[in-house]
């Protein structure tokens, strides 16, 4: 059994880390107040503009860009959205497992896929793993504005167009609730014709987890898309706003999915160095009442002994 010194040196040390993990579940309770909020009223813009472009985009086969035709199997570009922190339980790990676990349901190579990376702590884990960073917008997610978006998805169509890459994609963090965050992956371009875009849509419908654009759509679905004045000036115009709104509602997303990660982790940690108190201070009892115990022994083997 540890000495009674040993078992005080190591209570205190837990107390201080406890008050430490209760403190910084504090602070991630109330930023997550914040960006809850935020993350909450961004979901439905958020998915409605990711459907109704994807539409637009599928019925527009007859156009003669890049948005609309079939990839040639070049390069992936992934955006990456994680953070710039740890302590948050399994967060940052999620996302990573996402691209490279077994149940990653798009293969992406480290030989054919160019990170956008969104966050340190992906950033850092992929290129451990031979993923090429290509842009790095860590502080961007400190605290995510439409302009800095704005300029992420100007670099990126940039590299889209100029045939850098062939297809887009976005890695983010799905804020469902405070304890459920879940790893999404979008397709953003190109968009092929009856290509299927969003994966768990009738799953999120049920669960009235966003507000489905498709009642928009009432035709035919093969009936191709006409634009005035000009196809090339309506989608010069549509996509980049398009990957704007969705790295910007992605971010928010990821945030209020990291705050609420670690608001939990931090929970958790603060009840283990409570209970590691609790059995420390029976250890200690126990320990002290030994020592008395043994000096009481002593006395008497002393007394008798004279």
């Amino acid at each position: 059994m540890a000495s009674m010194k040993e078992i005080k040196r190591r209570r205190a040390s837990i107390e201080s880390t406890g008050q430490i993990t209760k403190a910084m579940k504090l602070v991630a309770t109330v930023k997550l107040q914040k960006t809850k909020q935020i993350a909450t009223d961004s979901v439905p813009y958020f998915n409605t503009i990711y459907e109704t472009v994807s539409e637009i985009l599928k019925k527009s086969y007859t156009v003669n860009s890049k948005c609309v035709k079939k990839s040639n199997g070049g390069k992936k570009g992934l955006i990456v959205i994680s953070s710039n922190k740890g302590l948050a339980g399994g967060y940052n790990s999620n996302i990573i497992r996402a691209i490279t676990g077994e149940e990653a349901k798009i293969e992406f190579n480290k030989d054919d896929t160019l990170i956008y990376s969104i966050g340190t702590k992906a950033r850092d884990a992929l290129q451990r793993k031979g993923f090429t960073i290509k842009e790095d917008y860590n502080e961007a997610i400190d605290k995510p504005s439409i302009d800095l978006s704005r300029k992420i998805a100007e670099t990126i169509l940039d590299d889209f167009f100029t045939d850098e890459i062939d297809e887009i994609y976005l890695l983010y963090t799905f804020f469902k609730n405070t304890l459920v965050h879940i790893p999404r992956i979008l397709k953003i371009l190109p968009i092929e014709e009856n290509e299927v875009i969003l994966e768990h849509s009738e799953e999120l419908v049920r669960k009235n987890d966003f507000v489905p654009a498709r009642s928009v759509y009432v035709d035919d679905p093969t009936t191709p898309m006409n634009y005035e004045p000009a196809d090339d000036e309506i989608l010069n115009s549509i996509i980049p706003t398009y990957l704007t709104s969705l790295i910007y509602g992605g971010m928010t997303s990821s945030i209020a999915s990291e705050n609420g990660a670690r608001m939990t982790a931090m929970d958790n940690a603060t009840n283990n160095a409570n209970e590691l108190i609790e059995e420390l201070g029976l250890q200690y009892n126990r320990a002290r009442q030994g020592a008395i115990t043994q000096e009481l022994t002593e006395i008497v083997a002393g007394a008798n002994a004279i």
